[in-house]
């Protein structure tokens, strides 16, 4: 039979799940998961509880040791300073002790059956929190109001903050607990006598060590503000050197980031002025195709415009008329003076359009591409190609030719 599907998580407890194995250092997703469902997903208690374990304290979801709790102060352990409760001393100690205990288990059981009752008719809040940072707030307002404003400075934030905060400063976190319901609470607030147990109060000191936010001291029992000082110093003395060392490796780190960004930004500028060059390449590359290849097109295009000139020539000289004998009594001599100062002679007759005088012209190779005839004297402008006004050009009777004319030819290319 197959096993049932586990259901997916949510968006805030996948952030828990990361966070978690963040602060824990544990490499299985399945036992981080494990662990938070069974502290239904409170991640401030399931993180205390897997530091329990790591220090040898039994996890509150596995069975107690059967050998009691050893205490290691060596660096790589949690440093523990534990200091029983003063014990009588002497016949009139006892005798107080031993009269003051029935008195003393009968105020503390009404106490409890009191507020046993009273937890029915007003539920603890801090089950039911939903804004982590406003019970901070309110707690703080409330300490206060009960014993006043000399005290530490409060984190006024959740736990995994303080944690990330501690983390990313490279700062000692002390951490307090606070039980409004031990019997030494409001001694050790007042300032008389500091309590830390296995209830309440408790002082944890965490710091950033091999990568991972640890337990590294744990205070509890009865102690003076003096002796509390004194240990605070020494678990913070013994592990400085983890500090600046992790002080160290960041700042190593952070200036092999710092370079590897400079190196990557003086790669990219690099790689920038190299495209750059490349673009402006490839830009001069593509305007000489395309001057050359205007150049060719225009070579092209005059070669073409050559050839349908010679063409035309060609046909032009192939449709002109015989030149008539020189004793014809109907002939025309005429003299051309081209424009290269070049001379040709030519019969034709009277009778015969000018525009065969102009098509024997065009037909020669010396004669530019466009051109025009015109006498000597008078000067005067032939007519010889057909125009709107006048479709059909006189023949050289009309236009005045004489047997012998010598006539200019007018290179009109560049107009």
């Amino acid at each position: 039979m197959a096993a049932p599907e586990e259901p997916e998580l949510s968006q805030a407890q996948t952030e828990k799940l990361l966070q978690f194995q963040d602060l824990t250092g544990l490499e299985s997703m399945d036992q981080c998961r494990r662990t938070l469902e069974q502290h239904n997903w409170n991640i401030e208690a399931a993180v205390q509880d897997r530091l329990n374990e790591q220090e040898g304290v039994p996890s509150v979801f596995n069975p107690p040791p059967s050998r009691p709790l050893q205490v290691n102060t060596a660096d790589h352990r949690v440093y523990s300073y534990i200091v029983s409760r003063p014990q009588p001393r002497g016949l009139l100690g006892w005798s107080y002790y031993l009269i003051m205990l029935p008195f003393r288990f009968t105020y503390y059981t009404l106490l409890d059956i009191v507020r046993f009752a009273l937890r029915f008719i007003r539920p603890d809040p801090r089950g039911r929190v939903t804004d982590p940072v406003g019970d901070v707030v309110s707690f703080i307002h409330c300490f206060e109001e009960k014993y006043g404003r000399s005290h530490p400075v409060f984190y006024q934030g959740t736990y995994s903050q303080a944690l990330n905060d501690a983390k990313r400063e490279l700062r000692y976190l002390l951490v307090y607990l606070h039980g409004d319901d031990h019997q030494d609470t409001d001694e050790f607030c007042r300032g008389g006598r500091l309590i830390f147990g296995n209830t309440y109060p408790f002082l944890a000191m965490i710091m950033l060590k091999d990568r991972k936010m640890t337990v590294v001291g744990r205070l509890e029992g009865l102690i003076q503000p003096e002796d509390l000082i004194n240990q605070l110093t020494f678990i913070m003395d013994a592990n400085q050197t983890y500090l600046m060392s992790e002080r160290l490796e960041r700042e190593e780190r952070n200036q092999t980031q710092v370079l590897r960004q400079q190196q990557d930004e003086a790669y990219l500028a690099s790689l920038r002025a190299d495209q750059e060059k490349d673009r402006k390449k490839r830009e001069e590359q593509e305007q000489r195709r395309q001057e050359e290849e205007k150049v060719r097109q225009s070579a092209l295009a005059e070669e073409r415009r050559r050839q349908t000139l010679e063409e035309e020539k060609e046909r032009k000289s192939e449709c002109l008329p015989p030149e008539p004998p020189a004793d014809d009594p109907e002939s025309v001599k005429i003299s051309f003076k081209l424009p290269n100062d070049t001379r040709v002679e030519r019969r034709f007759l009277f009778g015969q359009s000018l525009t065969v005088i102009y098509d024997f012209l065009f037909s020669l190779k010396e004669t530019p591409e466009k051109f025009q005839i015109v006498t000597n004297f008078p000067r005067r402008v032939l007519p010889c190609l057909p125009t709107e006004e006048q479709p059909n050009p006189p023949t050289l009777k009309e236009a005045g030719l004489s047997r012998s004319e010598v006539l200019f030819v007018q290179d009109l290319t560049d107009d």
